[in-house]
């Protein structure tokens, strides 16, 4: 293989437990975004809008919508010879082997991905983000800082900065405090869990880490505590722009209804660059005469015969006649039949809801994840139901 620059490393394996039944039986990476989108999508765009032709997408939980999903990369331009998109999964090898056990351990059982392409620098990212980042910036950024690591960050809210890996900066940027999700932080500086690594530097980095038979084999936890007690030098790279975790239902529901703002922050018809998706081919959306629709996004292969007010809607979604649908994110291929009543809501693909249905009924009772009512993926949703705000509806496992 010829020598890159460098190289990505998307970390795409995770359960994303937090978003409850939407994760059941996919991968967080795929879980639909935006009506047209899957999440994973925003990190290959990025890597495409940068000039990154190398990515390696390593999977592990749930992985065969995701596999199928993101093939070759030809979505993305990324089924080139001579680098392109690989799909890197657990393997055994004649030393054994296993599931991957942490960030860190993903990549170092990929080294030699990595050495084929010997390349000066490897950037790492995660696949369950929602943003658009020109990765070539902040490669410039860190030839500058002539770092061994740099670590994009982003200002976050005091209160929240507890969720996250929180940095403390001198005046020129140079990483002086590093800490995985403290309890007290010191500042507002949260990694997005964006790294350049120096190849010789990581590869050093993960074989120390590898042998420490107490490591547990994360980025944040354990490899830049180690180079930061090696006093190797980090750098912040400070993002400006909008950038989301939506590792939560509320969090993923905020991200979605950001998209309806009069004037959002990440506008998806005025990007810079373009969102690449392999969201596959579908007919033009249909509104029958009767329909209404108000401050919505509505994809292609939809049919909207009832009311849909400030929601989005994904590829082949039916509203029947006298159906109401408010603030829900209708996931791709979800059927809503007559005369239903739905309210912030998450509906999951190719589920069915009957004739009838109530669904986000307001309750006197605290709700959950503030209020938004979850139904899992191929859910089927009888006649006549009604069911609370909050309320998280996960399929019954067939036995």
């Amino acid at each position: 293989m010829p020598k890159k620059e460098m190289i990505a490393m998307l970390l795409a394996g995770g359960q994303g437990s937090r978003l409850e039944c939407l994760t059941r039986n996919i991968a967080k990476p795929a879980v639909s975004f935006g009506g047209k989108y899957r999440i994973i999508d925003f990190s290959l765009s990025n890597c495409v809008n940068s000039g990154i032709d190398t990515v390696g997408v390593l999977t592990q939980y749930k992985p065969f919508l995701l596999h199928s999903y993101v093939g070759i990369g030809t979505a993305w331009d990324l089924d080139s010879d001579t680098g392109g998109l690989h799909i890197l999964p657990p393997f055994v090898d004649e030393k054994g082997g296993g599931w991957y056990q942490g960030t860190a351990d993903a990549i170092y059982r990929n080294l030699d991905y990595i050495e084929q392409y010997d390349p000066e620098y490897v950037l790492i990212i995660s696949g369950d983000h929602i943003y658009q980042m020109d990765y070539s910036q902040m490669l410039a950024f860190h030839k500058t800082q002539k770092a061994d690591v740099t670590v994009s960050v982003i200002e976050v809210p005091m209160a929240e900065a507890s969720r996250f890996g929180i940095v403390v900066t001198d005046a020129q940027n140079r990483i002086k405090k590093f800490v995985e999700k403290p309890k007290a932080p010191e500042s507002n500086l949260a990694s997005m869990g964006i790294y350049i690594f120096n190849w010789a530097v990581l590869k050093k980095a993960l074989v120390a880490d590898e042998a420490a038979s107490h490591s547990a084999n994360d980025f944040g936890k354990d490899i830049l505590p180690m180079l930061m007690t090696q006093k190797r030098k980090l750098a912040a790279y400070r993002f400006q722009g909008y950038w989301k975790d939506v590792g939560t239902i509320e969090s993923y529901y905020d991200a979605n209804m950001d998209l309806l703002a009069k004037q959002p922050e990440f506008d998806i018809f005025k990007t810079h660059k373009n969102i690449y998706t392999n969201s596959g081919i579908y007919p033009p959306h249909y509104v029958g005469k009767k329909a209404v629709i108000k401050n919505s996004l509505v994809t292609n292969g939809c049919t909207i015969l009832g009311e849909v007010i400030h929601s989005i809607l994904g590829f082949g979604v039916y509203v029947g006649e006298g159906t109401r649908i408010e603030d829900s994110i209708l996931l791709p291929n979800c059927q809503i039949q007559q005369e239903c009543f739905v309210r912030k809501t998450i509906v999951g693909e190719n589920t069915i809801i009957r004739p009838y249905c109530t669904i986000g009924v307001k309750t006197n009772q605290q709700p959950s994840q503030s209020g938004i009512t979850v139904i899992e993926n191929h859910s089927e949703i009888m006649e006549d139901t009604q069911l609370e705000e909050g309320k998280i509806l996960y399929r019954p496992t067939v036995a």
